[in-house]
């Protein structure tokens, strides 16, 4: 079965990447994960790293992989499909800052819609009806996904996923010019800040383990992201696309947290899977 693993990833990776990798590697770098989520006994994880890193191809591999070769049923959920309508959104800039019109900080996505969730799969209530968000449009689509067969192992993957809240230093420093330009009284990160204590602390507390994704640093995000939204407009029919300014822009609201995490998030995770440049995996630590 082993050897049937590893063939069947690697054929899964040049799909996803168009990037053929070594069996060795996926033997010694990727197996090891799916390992560590089926022996571990446990039935909730948290999946987080920066944008762009590979989440999403990481969380495709290890279900298809536990689901035929170690009999088990997942249901994989994004954070990201949990964003607040782009009309929401609006409401909330208006209402509290003109930041949060831009998805992606926490504050922006509708917690109490993932709870429920969270809710269902722990007690066995099906069926799950999850979100869709479509970020081609920037707004919450009109489909939902719906599970019926009941699931074994939940996992949620998200940049921000597992994010500790920021100590009062880290917060009031300016490390970007958005946040000079439109945070001087520091009302959108505070805002944030405060989500993080109260409402996405509780959510996190809900899962058995955190695994995250460590990028070398947050330099690598932009091109990172760049290539992402090369893949993205691949499949859009308008080929509506977010040029590097933007994305650079798009990216700011992102970085004072990204950063965080990098910082802090390996003292507190279950599992740290170090990443390089490249977005391969170096290196694992078991905590």
């Amino acid at each position: 079965m082993h050897t049937k693993v590893i063939n069947n990833i690697q054929t899964q990776l040049f799909e996803l990447t168009k990037k053929k990798y070594s069996k060795k590697y996926i033997n010694t770098n990727i197996f090891p994960i799916i390992e560590y989520i089926v022996y571990s006994n446990k039935t909730k994880f948290l999946i987080s790293g920066s944008q762009g890193i590979g989440k999403s191809t990481l969380i495709k591999i290890l279900k298809t992989s536990i689901e035929k070769y170690f009999d088990k049923k997942i249901i994989a959920l994004s954070l990201d499909d949990y964003y607040l309508s782009k009309n929401d959104r609006l409401k909330l800039s208006k209402k509290i800052h003109p930041l949060f019109k831009t998805r992606g900080v926490p504050g922006t996505h509708d917690i109490k819609k993932l709870k429920k969730n969270l809710d269902d799969f722990q007690k066995s209530n099906y069926p799950i009806y999850t979100p869709i968000f479509d970020k081609l449009i920037d707004d919450r689509s009109n489909k939902i996904r719906k599970e019926i067969i009941k699931k074994d192992i939940l996992i949620l993957e998200g940049w921000c996923c597992a994010c500790p809240p920021l100590d009062k230093k880290f917060l009031k420093k300016n490390i970007n010019d958005l946040e000079k330009s439109k945070d001087k009284d520091r009302i959108w990160r505070n805002y944030i800040n405060k989500n993080l204590i109260y409402e996405y602390k509780k959510i996190f507390k809900i899962f058995d383990k955190i695994i995250f994704l460590k990028a070398p640093s947050f330099d690598f995000v932009l091109s990172w992201r760049l290539k992402q939204e090369r893949m993205n407009n691949s499949k859009s029919i308008n080929n509506k696309k977010m040029n590097k300014k933007e994305i650079l822009q798009f990216i700011l609201h992102y970085e004072k947290l990204t950063r965080w995490m990098i910082r802090e998030l390996p003292k507190f995770s279950n599992l740290v899977i170090h990443i390089d440049k490249n977005q391969k995996i170096i290196k694992r630590v078991i905590n």
